[in-house]
Protein backbone atom coordinates (compact mmCIF):
# COMPACT_ATOMS: atom_id res chain seq x y z
CA UNK A 1 0.00 0.00 0.00
CA UNK A 2 1.18 3.28 -0.55
CA UNK A 3 2.60 5.25 1.57
CA UNK A 4 3.44 8.68 0.74
CA UNK A 5 0.66 11.14 -0.56
CA UNK A 6 0.50 14.52 -3.31
CA UNK A 7 -2.27 16.58 -2.42
CA UNK A 8 -3.00 19.52 -5.50
CA UNK A 9 -3.84 22.94 -4.60
CA UNK A 10 -4.47 24.52 -7.92
CA UNK A 11 -5.13 28.32 -7.14
CA UNK A 12 -2.88 30.69 -8.55
CA UNK A 13 -2.54 34.67 -8.14
CA UNK A 14 -1.88 34.44 -12.12
CA UNK A 15 -0.25 31.72 -14.13
CA UNK A 16 3.28 32.33 -15.20
CA UNK A 17 4.17 32.52 -18.75
CA UNK A 18 6.24 29.43 -18.87
CA UNK A 19 3.93 27.45 -16.96
CA UNK A 20 1.91 24.05 -18.04
CA UNK A 21 0.77 23.04 -14.83
CA UNK A 22 -2.67 22.54 -13.95
CA UNK A 23 -3.71 26.56 -12.25
CA UNK A 24 -6.35 28.53 -12.19
CA UNK A 25 -6.98 32.02 -10.51
CA UNK A 26 -7.13 32.45 -6.52
CA UNK A 27 -10.86 32.96 -5.27
CA UNK A 28 -11.35 32.70 -1.96
CA UNK A 29 -14.66 30.89 -2.01
CA UNK A 30 -13.51 28.39 -4.48
CA UNK A 31 -10.57 27.64 -2.67
CA UNK A 32 -12.91 27.15 0.65
CA UNK A 33 -15.32 24.84 -1.50
CA UNK A 34 -12.55 23.10 -3.38
CA UNK A 35 -11.08 22.52 0.64
CA UNK A 36 -14.59 20.80 1.20
CA UNK A 37 -14.50 18.64 -1.34
CA UNK A 38 -10.59 17.56 -1.28
CA UNK A 39 -11.25 16.38 2.23
CA UNK A 40 -14.35 14.21 0.97
CA UNK A 41 -11.59 12.86 -1.54
CA UNK A 42 -9.18 12.29 1.73
CA UNK A 43 -11.62 10.65 3.46
CA UNK A 44 -12.47 8.27 0.24
CA UNK A 45 -9.44 7.23 -0.15
CA UNK A 46 -7.54 6.67 3.65
CA UNK A 47 -8.14 2.93 3.33
CA UNK A 48 -5.75 2.75 0.48
CA UNK A 49 -2.57 4.25 2.66
CA UNK A 50 -0.30 2.62 4.89
CA UNK A 51 1.16 4.83 7.32
CA UNK A 52 2.49 8.09 5.56
CA UNK A 53 6.00 8.68 4.87
CA UNK A 54 5.89 11.80 2.85
CA UNK A 55 2.74 14.23 1.97
CA UNK A 56 3.62 17.14 -0.48
CA UNK A 57 1.16 19.42 -1.07
CA UNK A 58 2.46 21.34 -4.36
CA UNK A 59 0.37 23.45 -6.79
CA UNK A 60 -0.37 26.11 -8.17
CA UNK A 61 0.41 28.01 -5.33
CA UNK A 62 -0.91 26.24 -2.17
CA UNK A 63 0.30 29.22 0.32
CA UNK A 64 -2.26 31.47 -1.12
CA UNK A 65 -4.88 29.41 0.87
CA UNK A 66 -6.45 31.37 4.68
CA UNK A 67 -4.98 29.81 7.58
CA UNK A 68 -8.48 27.97 7.56
CA UNK A 69 -8.77 26.15 4.67
CA UNK A 70 -5.13 24.94 5.64
CA UNK A 71 -6.02 24.15 9.08
CA UNK A 72 -9.10 21.91 7.76
CA UNK A 73 -7.35 20.11 5.62
CA UNK A 74 -4.58 19.13 8.23
CA UNK A 75 -7.42 17.78 10.41
CA UNK A 76 -8.85 15.97 7.63
CA UNK A 77 -5.23 14.60 7.57
CA UNK A 78 -4.56 13.75 10.78
CA UNK A 79 -8.18 12.53 11.08
CA UNK A 80 -7.97 10.09 8.69
CA UNK A 81 -4.81 8.89 7.98
CA UNK A 82 -1.76 7.66 10.30
CA UNK A 83 1.52 9.61 10.02
CA UNK A 84 5.00 7.62 10.44
CA UNK A 85 7.09 9.02 13.24
CA UNK A 86 9.62 10.51 10.87
CA UNK A 87 7.06 12.07 8.41
CA UNK A 88 8.03 14.76 6.07
CA UNK A 89 5.39 16.94 5.39
CA UNK A 90 6.24 19.52 2.52
CA UNK A 91 4.35 22.21 1.17
CA UNK A 92 4.99 24.76 -1.73
CA UNK A 93 5.37 28.29 -1.32
CA UNK A 94 5.97 31.79 -3.17
CA UNK A 95 7.48 34.98 -2.03
CA UNK A 96 5.06 37.23 -1.70
CA UNK A 97 2.33 34.91 -0.61
CA UNK A 98 4.02 34.15 3.19
CA UNK A 99 4.90 36.34 6.10
CA UNK A 100 5.52 35.48 9.38
CA UNK A 101 2.02 34.74 10.56
CA UNK A 102 1.68 31.94 7.98
CA UNK A 103 4.96 30.24 8.27
CA UNK A 104 3.99 29.79 12.04
CA UNK A 105 0.82 28.58 11.16
CA UNK A 106 2.14 26.11 8.73
CA UNK A 107 4.98 25.21 11.39
CA UNK A 108 1.94 24.92 14.14
CA UNK A 109 -0.20 22.28 11.40
CA UNK A 110 2.97 19.87 11.30
CA UNK A 111 4.80 20.80 8.18
CA UNK A 112 8.69 20.62 8.31
CA UNK A 113 9.56 20.99 4.95
CA UNK A 114 8.89 24.48 2.74
CA UNK A 115 9.90 24.63 -0.91
CA UNK A 116 10.10 28.25 -1.91
CA UNK A 117 9.43 28.54 -5.85
CA UNK A 118 12.23 31.57 -5.91
CA UNK A 119 13.54 30.89 -9.70
CA UNK A 120 15.90 33.81 -9.63
CA UNK A 121 17.37 36.59 -7.44
CA UNK A 122 17.03 38.95 -10.48
CA UNK A 123 14.41 41.44 -10.81
CA UNK A 124 14.65 41.70 -14.88
CA UNK A 125 14.41 37.97 -15.25
CA UNK A 126 11.91 37.36 -12.81
CA UNK A 127 9.65 39.86 -14.97
CA UNK A 128 10.20 38.19 -17.89
CA UNK A 129 9.14 34.91 -16.31
CA UNK A 130 5.92 36.77 -14.87
CA UNK A 131 7.13 36.20 -11.57
CA UNK A 132 4.53 38.71 -8.61
CA UNK A 133 7.49 38.87 -6.48
CA UNK A 134 10.85 41.03 -6.39
CA UNK A 135 14.47 39.63 -5.66
CA UNK A 136 14.03 41.26 -2.23
CA UNK A 137 10.87 39.57 -1.32
CA UNK A 138 13.05 36.25 -2.10
CA UNK A 139 15.79 37.46 0.39
CA UNK A 140 12.97 38.34 2.99
CA UNK A 141 11.40 35.23 2.69
CA UNK A 142 13.88 33.09 3.61
CA UNK A 143 14.90 35.13 6.68
CA UNK A 144 11.35 35.10 8.07
CA UNK A 145 11.70 30.98 7.38
CA UNK A 146 14.87 31.00 9.57
CA UNK A 147 13.18 32.89 11.49
CA UNK A 148 10.60 30.99 12.69
CA UNK A 149 12.76 28.02 12.82
CA UNK A 150 11.68 26.12 10.09
CA UNK A 151 15.59 25.02 8.58
CA UNK A 152 14.51 22.40 6.47
CA UNK A 153 13.34 24.26 3.36
CA UNK A 154 14.63 24.34 -0.25
CA UNK A 155 14.69 27.09 -2.81
CA UNK A 156 13.99 26.38 -6.44
CA UNK A 157 16.24 28.10 -9.18
CA UNK A 158 15.60 28.49 -13.03
CA UNK A 159 17.84 28.70 -15.79
CA UNK A 160 17.80 29.32 -19.34
CA UNK A 161 15.95 32.28 -18.53
CA UNK A 162 15.31 34.70 -21.41
CA UNK A 163 18.17 37.55 -20.85
CA UNK A 164 19.90 35.54 -18.13
CA UNK A 165 23.74 35.42 -18.70
CA UNK A 166 26.35 33.86 -16.43
CA UNK A 167 26.55 36.87 -14.13
CA UNK A 168 23.34 36.88 -13.00
CA UNK A 169 23.27 32.86 -12.99
CA UNK A 170 26.57 32.97 -10.59
CA UNK A 171 24.39 35.97 -8.33
CA UNK A 172 21.46 33.77 -8.01
CA UNK A 173 23.28 30.47 -6.66
CA UNK A 174 25.40 32.63 -4.42
CA UNK A 175 22.34 34.58 -2.93
CA UNK A 176 20.40 31.18 -3.02
CA UNK A 177 23.24 29.25 -1.01
CA UNK A 178 23.82 32.41 1.17
CA UNK A 179 20.75 31.58 2.73
CA UNK A 180 21.54 28.08 3.87
CA UNK A 181 18.35 26.15 2.73
CA UNK A 182 19.21 22.48 3.14
CA UNK A 183 17.99 22.04 -0.32
CA UNK A 184 18.53 23.66 -3.79
CA UNK A 185 16.65 22.59 -7.06
CA UNK A 186 18.25 23.95 -10.33
CA UNK A 187 15.97 23.23 -13.10
CA UNK A 188 16.37 24.16 -16.72
CA UNK A 189 13.50 26.76 -18.42
CA UNK A 190 11.28 23.92 -20.09
CA UNK A 191 9.81 25.69 -23.45
CA UNK A 192 5.91 24.02 -23.27
CA UNK A 193 3.81 24.36 -26.42
CA UNK A 194 0.98 26.43 -26.14
CA UNK A 195 2.52 28.69 -23.24
CA UNK A 196 2.77 32.50 -23.70
CA UNK A 197 6.43 31.83 -23.25
CA UNK A 198 6.36 29.47 -26.73
CA UNK A 199 4.62 32.33 -28.28
CA UNK A 200 6.77 34.79 -27.62
CA UNK A 201 10.14 33.01 -28.30
CA UNK A 202 8.15 32.30 -32.01
CA UNK A 203 7.70 35.91 -32.65
CA UNK A 204 11.05 36.59 -31.73
CA UNK A 205 9.64 38.78 -28.22
CA UNK A 206 12.08 37.40 -26.37
CA UNK A 207 15.34 35.38 -26.81
CA UNK A 208 16.66 32.64 -24.67
CA UNK A 209 20.10 31.49 -24.01
CA UNK A 210 22.13 28.95 -26.48
CA UNK A 211 22.69 25.94 -25.63
CA UNK A 212 25.92 26.30 -25.01
CA UNK A 213 25.74 28.67 -22.60
CA UNK A 214 22.57 26.52 -20.72
CA UNK A 215 25.31 23.70 -20.28
CA UNK A 216 27.91 26.13 -18.75
CA UNK A 217 25.44 27.40 -16.61
CA UNK A 218 24.62 23.70 -15.29
CA UNK A 219 28.21 22.69 -15.23
CA UNK A 220 28.82 25.41 -13.29
CA UNK A 221 25.81 24.48 -10.65
CA UNK A 222 27.22 21.52 -10.07
CA UNK A 223 30.73 22.41 -9.00
CA UNK A 224 29.34 25.41 -7.43
CA UNK A 225 27.32 23.98 -4.86
CA UNK A 226 29.10 20.97 -4.70
CA UNK A 227 31.53 22.97 -3.17
CA UNK A 228 29.27 24.63 -0.78
CA UNK A 229 28.61 21.60 0.48
CA UNK A 230 25.60 20.33 -1.59
CA UNK A 231 25.47 16.84 -2.56
CA UNK A 232 23.75 16.27 -5.91
CA UNK A 233 21.27 13.10 -5.76
CA UNK A 234 19.07 13.93 -8.76
CA UNK A 235 19.45 15.65 -12.26
CA UNK A 236 18.16 18.95 -10.72
CA UNK A 237 18.29 18.48 -6.99
CA UNK A 238 21.15 19.11 -4.43
CA UNK A 239 20.54 18.41 -0.93
CA UNK A 240 22.62 19.00 2.04
CA UNK A 241 23.45 15.10 3.46
CA UNK A 242 20.44 13.90 5.51
CA UNK A 243 17.99 16.67 3.30
CA UNK A 244 17.16 15.16 0.15
CA UNK A 245 13.22 15.22 -0.82
CA UNK A 246 11.77 11.71 0.14
CA UNK A 247 9.05 12.59 -1.10
CA UNK A 248 10.60 12.83 -4.62
CA UNK A 249 12.46 9.69 -3.80
CA UNK A 250 9.58 8.01 -3.78
CA UNK A 251 8.68 8.62 -7.60
CA UNK A 252 11.91 8.28 -8.57
CA UNK A 253 11.99 5.16 -7.35
CA UNK A 254 8.67 4.47 -9.00
CA UNK A 255 7.02 4.24 -5.64
CA UNK A 256 3.20 3.67 -5.16
CA UNK A 257 1.65 7.03 -4.58
CA UNK A 258 -2.08 8.52 -3.65
CA UNK A 259 -2.73 11.34 -5.23
CA UNK A 260 -6.02 13.86 -3.98
CA UNK A 261 -7.13 17.52 -5.75
CA UNK A 262 -8.40 18.10 -8.95
CA UNK A 263 -5.67 16.86 -11.86
CA UNK A 264 -3.74 14.76 -9.07
CA UNK A 265 -2.10 11.97 -10.24
CA UNK A 266 -2.00 8.13 -8.15
CA UNK A 267 0.19 5.29 -9.10
CA UNK A 268 -0.34 1.77 -7.22
CA UNK A 269 -0.77 -1.87 -8.39
CA UNK A 270 1.28 -0.88 -11.88
CA UNK A 271 -1.84 1.46 -12.48
CA UNK A 272 -1.69 5.26 -13.00
CA UNK A 273 -4.35 7.29 -12.99
CA UNK A 274 -5.21 11.11 -12.70
CA UNK A 275 -8.27 13.18 -11.33
CA UNK A 276 -10.37 15.29 -13.53
CA UNK A 277 -9.21 18.80 -14.10
CA UNK A 278 -12.43 20.67 -14.03
CA UNK A 279 -12.58 22.21 -10.52
CA UNK A 280 -16.22 22.58 -10.57
CA UNK A 281 -17.02 18.93 -11.75
CA UNK A 282 -14.19 17.94 -9.29
CA UNK A 283 -16.22 19.48 -6.27
CA UNK A 284 -20.06 18.01 -7.58
CA UNK A 285 -18.84 14.88 -8.00
CA UNK A 286 -17.28 14.50 -4.41
CA UNK A 287 -20.41 16.42 -3.11
CA UNK A 288 -21.94 12.95 -4.39
CA UNK A 289 -19.63 11.05 -2.35
CA UNK A 290 -18.40 9.56 -5.94
CA UNK A 291 -14.65 9.29 -7.14
CA UNK A 292 -13.12 11.96 -9.45
CA UNK A 293 -10.35 9.53 -10.61
CA UNK A 294 -9.99 9.18 -14.70
CA UNK A 295 -10.08 6.05 -16.52
CA UNK A 296 -7.39 4.36 -15.78
CA UNK A 297 -3.94 2.93 -17.43
CA UNK A 298 -2.20 -0.09 -16.81
CA UNK A 299 1.54 -0.54 -17.40
CA UNK A 300 2.63 -3.11 -19.31
CA UNK A 301 6.18 -4.30 -19.62
CA UNK A 302 7.75 -2.14 -22.00
CA UNK A 303 6.12 0.94 -20.43
CA UNK A 304 7.44 -0.18 -16.86
CA UNK A 305 10.79 -0.48 -18.01
CA UNK A 306 11.31 2.58 -19.26
CA UNK A 307 9.81 4.26 -16.53
CA UNK A 308 12.66 1.84 -14.45
CA UNK A 309 15.09 3.38 -16.99
CA UNK A 310 13.71 7.20 -17.39
CA UNK A 311 12.93 8.04 -13.41
CA UNK A 312 15.93 5.64 -12.04
CA UNK A 313 18.63 7.26 -14.61
CA UNK A 314 17.45 10.78 -12.95
CA UNK A 315 18.99 9.50 -9.35
CA UNK A 316 22.95 10.25 -9.32
CA UNK A 317 23.34 6.52 -7.76
CA UNK A 318 21.03 5.20 -10.85
CA UNK A 319 19.68 2.17 -11.22
CA UNK A 320 20.50 -0.92 -9.22
CA UNK A 321 19.69 -4.06 -11.40
CA UNK A 322 21.06 -6.42 -9.51
CA UNK A 323 18.75 -5.97 -6.46
CA UNK A 324 15.00 -7.87 -8.30
CA UNK A 325 13.16 -5.76 -5.56
CA UNK A 326 14.56 -2.63 -7.71
CA UNK A 327 13.32 -3.74 -10.70
CA UNK A 328 9.23 -2.88 -11.79
CA UNK A 329 7.26 -5.98 -10.70
CA UNK A 330 6.08 -6.27 -14.11
CA UNK A 331 9.43 -7.77 -15.24
CA UNK A 332 11.09 -8.84 -12.53
CA UNK A 333 10.71 -12.14 -13.21
CA UNK A 334 12.70 -11.46 -16.21
CA UNK A 335 15.74 -11.40 -16.04
CA UNK A 336 16.07 -11.04 -19.36
CA UNK A 337 15.08 -7.34 -19.20
CA UNK A 338 18.22 -6.72 -16.58
CA UNK A 339 20.72 -8.25 -19.02
CA UNK A 340 18.74 -6.07 -21.73
CA UNK A 341 19.86 -3.16 -19.94
CA UNK A 342 23.55 -4.28 -19.45
CA UNK A 343 23.46 -4.99 -23.24
CA UNK A 344 21.83 -1.88 -24.62
CA UNK A 345 23.72 0.33 -22.69
CA UNK A 346 27.37 -1.12 -23.63
CA UNK A 347 28.38 1.58 -26.58
CA UNK A 348 26.86 4.39 -24.32
CA UNK A 349 29.35 2.89 -21.68
CA UNK A 350 32.33 2.76 -23.91
CA UNK A 351 31.40 6.25 -24.84
CA UNK A 352 31.80 7.46 -21.29
CA UNK A 353 28.07 8.40 -20.99
CA UNK A 354 27.04 6.03 -18.28
CA UNK A 355 28.99 3.80 -16.28
CA UNK A 356 27.98 0.68 -14.18
CA UNK A 357 29.36 0.15 -10.27
CA UNK A 358 28.79 -2.82 -7.63
CA UNK A 359 25.44 -3.40 -9.07
CA UNK A 360 24.36 0.22 -10.34
CA UNK A 361 23.64 1.73 -13.94
CA UNK A 362 24.02 5.23 -13.79
CA UNK A 363 25.03 8.77 -15.63
CA UNK A 364 28.52 9.54 -15.57
CA UNK A 365 29.32 13.92 -15.53
CA UNK A 366 29.36 13.37 -19.22
CA UNK A 367 26.19 11.70 -19.50
CA UNK A 368 24.21 13.49 -16.84
CA UNK A 369 24.79 17.55 -19.16
CA UNK A 370 22.99 15.31 -21.54
CA UNK A 371 20.80 12.92 -19.78
CA UNK A 372 17.75 13.33 -22.20
CA UNK A 373 19.86 12.72 -25.68
CA UNK A 374 21.65 9.73 -23.39
CA UNK A 375 18.08 8.38 -22.18
CA UNK A 376 16.59 8.40 -25.54
CA UNK A 377 19.71 6.50 -27.20
CA UNK A 378 19.26 3.95 -24.23
CA UNK A 379 15.42 3.03 -25.37
CA UNK A 380 16.49 3.15 -28.81
CA UNK A 381 18.96 0.36 -28.23
CA UNK A 382 16.31 -1.08 -26.29
CA UNK A 383 13.88 -0.83 -28.90
CA UNK A 384 11.06 0.82 -26.08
Amino acid sequence: MPDSLYIHIPFCIRKCIYCDFFSVPYDKSAAQAYIEALCWELILKKDSAQALKTVYIGGGTPSLLPDECLTQLFICLKDNFSFSSDIEITIEANPGTINESKINTLFSLGVNRLSIGIQSFNDNELKVLGRIHSSEDALISIEMIKNAGLNNFSVDLMYGIPGQTMESWKDSLLKASGGSPRHISTYELTVEENTPLSRFIESGEVIIPDEDLILEMYNYAIDYLGGCGYKQYEISNFAMPGFECMHNLNYWDRGEYIGAGAGAHSFINEIRSINTKDIKSYIEILTEGKSVEMEPIRLFPPEALKEFIFLGLRKIKGININTPICIPPLIRGDIRGCNSILDASKELTTEGYLEFDRGYLRLTRKGLVISNTVIVKLFEKLGL
